[in-house]
């Protein structure tokens, strides 16, 4: 989780989220928020991530990979984590508005999905915390 808050950090224009993928204990993708950066709805850290694994591994399966977010997965996330095939998902703060791995919403996953929050969750929520207070004012 630490190497996702790292990620988080990297964020300068938006929410900083960061998102790690481990097979076999080793990273092989990162990425951090790049919505408004990119001008682009779908830049999130999981989506971004995936992607960055899918390439590493030469496949869209994701079978036998951690995936590790500082904010629990949006629908859209939580959706694409599922179809990957990453097998564990640990995320830090609780999303209480749009949450889809529990907290809100609780998708039908595709393929069987451990989940577990809270992880760093106090250093995760100091970082979203701060962002929006520098934000308003």
């Amino acid at each position: 989780m630490q190497n996702a808050i790292l990620e988080a950090k990297k964020c300068t224009k938006d929410v900083p989220i960061g998102c790690v993928i481990k097979k076999d204990g080793q990273i092989i993708a990162s990425a951090h928020n790049r919505r408004e950066l990119d001008d682009d709805v779908t830049a999130h850290a999981e989506i971004l991530a995936i992607k960055e694994a899918q390439k590493f591994l030469g496949t869209s399966r994701l079978k036998g990979c951690e995936l590790y977010v500082t904010l629990e997965p949006c629908p859209m996330c939580a959706w694409a984590i599922s179809m990957s095939g990453i097998s564990t998902v640990y995320f830090g703060s609780y999303n209480r508005q749009y949450g889809a791995m529990g907290s809100v919403v609780k998708l039908p996953f595709h393929s069987p999905l451990k989940i577990y929050g809270g992880i760093k969750e106090e250093e995760c929520d100091r970082i979203l915390k701060e962002f929006f207070e520098k934000m308003r004012g």
